[in-house]
């Protein structure tokens, strides 16, 4: 009868072991790693030097001297150099008439490139794989991309495929969060994360300037990563995710419309960037880093920010003074930071206090590789890679930005000391350069001086 007794009593406390070891366990598999990454680096044959550039520039005919002055002002002051790359349609000549196989071409040459070379080096069989996200904003084909990329590799037929289009630059943070979330339901996945740009069918040959804009910034790239959450890989793991926050303020009409695909007067489609779109990337960086910055920083840092901006407002001077600016660098080691242009790249570092240093990883990324939209994100971190920046323990804050408008933020934890070279093995002793000045204003700074009514391009 005791026995019978002590069985009876001690049931629910088994049964709340048990609920605690689920929780637990689940808790465990939860976790979100990145095992490897592979950034894309095209041929030497699709890089755009600084005399094809111009030979780009004068066969749109559509062009006169105000947009001549208008790019070079443009070029030389973008941060970008002349090791970037170009979709191949461009030098064939068609940038005004691509054709949708170029823009298919264009990223089965980055899938079967890229992928194939990541999954070699984790020794992981495509058919391993349990889910495929792809992100490619300009460019969508039936079967999608993430098909083609299932029907070239083989995988199996209950891979899980996501393929989004339209999320612009910050698309790569949405991807993992489609994978985070996918994980806290599914134990021992694999996932495989792809993100790029098709450029080819979406080269502006307009002359608004709003939409050449884009064609002075944006270049060829993609990168390709495998995530887990097994619990056995974990020490083998890269990354960690720690956490993301997503922000958009597509209810916004001057957000929604400052980063847009539209057609101009003439129905030439383009990417129209306007004039607002640095305030309405402030407005949404603010709002993300509010959201983000008390789950990344001690408390400490939180309290001293909170108890600043209070004696600010309390003690509020008539000719106001110093806003107080959050010390990131208490809870980060390392800023990853998209490369939308350099003074995009400026804004941030002088809003967050960031040092040179801080920054050195995007200004080198956009002088090297350009911004290729949503995949510059990792070579901002091969960069840190490549560099021995990156050891055991700390922590890399990603933020991005995309039409919508959105600002995508997260955090991780470096899992092990990192050092591999990545697509920056054959140049990252060059850099950084001893100068970044770019060489269009040499070569073409003449036409600054140019009259209207007597200009002709020489041939």
């Amino acid at each position: 009868m005791d026995h019978y007794f002590m069985i009876l009593y001690s049931l629910p406390l088994l049964s709340l072991l048990y609920i605690i070891y689920k929780i637990v366990d689940q808790r465990r598999h939860q976790g979100c790693y990145i095992l490897d990454y592979q950034c894309f680096k095209p041929g030497d044959d699709r890089k755009l030097s600084t005399e094809f550039s111009g030979e780009i520039i004068k066969r749109n005919k559509n062009l006169g001297l105000n947009e001549y002055k208008f790019l070079l002002k443009a070029v030389v002051s973008s941060g970008i150099g002349e090791q970037t790359y170009a979709p191949r349609m461009v030098f064939a000549g068609r940038e005004e008439n691509p054709t949708y196989e170029d823009g298919i071409f264009e990223m089965d040459e980055f899938f079967n490139d890229c992928i194939g070379k990541l999954l070699s080096r984790a020794k992981v069989s495509a058919s391993e794989i349990d889910v495929v996200v792809v992100n490619v904003s300009m460019l969508a084909s039936i079967p999608s991309l993430a098909s083609r990329i299932v029907n070239h590799y083989k995988m199996r037929e209950d891979v899980k495929t996501y393929n989004l289009t339209g999320m612009g630059c910050s698309a790569s943070l949405i991807s993992i969060n489609v994978v985070q979330n996918i994980f806290k339901s599914h134990k021992d996945m694999y996932a495989l994360v792809v993100t790029s740009e098709s450029l080819s069918p979406n080269w502006y040959s307009g002359n608004d300037k709003s939409m050449i804009l884009a064609n002075c910034l944006f270049r060829s790239g993609g990168c390709a990563m495998l995530l887990s959450n097994k619990v056995e890989l974990r020490k083998k793991a890269m990354f960690k995710l720690k956490c993301l926050v997503r922000t958009h303020h597509g209810a916004r009409d001057e957000s929604y419309g400052c980063c847009i695909q539209k057609e101009d007067e003439q129905g030439r489609v383009g990417f129209h960037l306007d004039k607002v779109l640095p305030k309405a990337a402030t407005r949404s960086f603010v709002d993300n880093l509010k959201e983000i910055a008390p789950k990344i920083l001690p408390v400490r840092e939180i309290l001293r920010f909170a108890l600043v901006s209070t004696l600010r407002k309390t003690l509020q001077r008539a000719k106001g003074g110093a806003r107080p600016v959050i010390n990131l660098k208490s809870g980060v080691d390392h800023f990853c930071l998209h490369t939308g242009g350099k003074a995009v790249i400026d804004g941030i570092g002088q809003n967050l206090n960031l040092s040179e240093y801080d920054l050195e990883p995007a200004r080198m990324t956009l002088h090297r590789f350009g911004n290729t939209s949503a995949s510059s994100l990792w070579y901002v971190l091969g960069y840190m890679e490549a560099k021995k920046r990156l050891k055991k323990g700390d922590k890399v804050f990603m933020i991005s930005f995309g039409a919508g408008f959105k600002c995508n933020s997260c955090l991780w934890e470096v899992v092990r000391d990192l050092g591999d070279g990545n697509v920056w093995e054959d140049c990252i002793d060059s850099y950084p350069p001893e100068t970044l000045v770019n060489p269009f204003l040499e070569k073409y700074g003449w036409i600054q001086s140019e009259d209207i009514s007597t200009f002709k391009f020489p041939e």
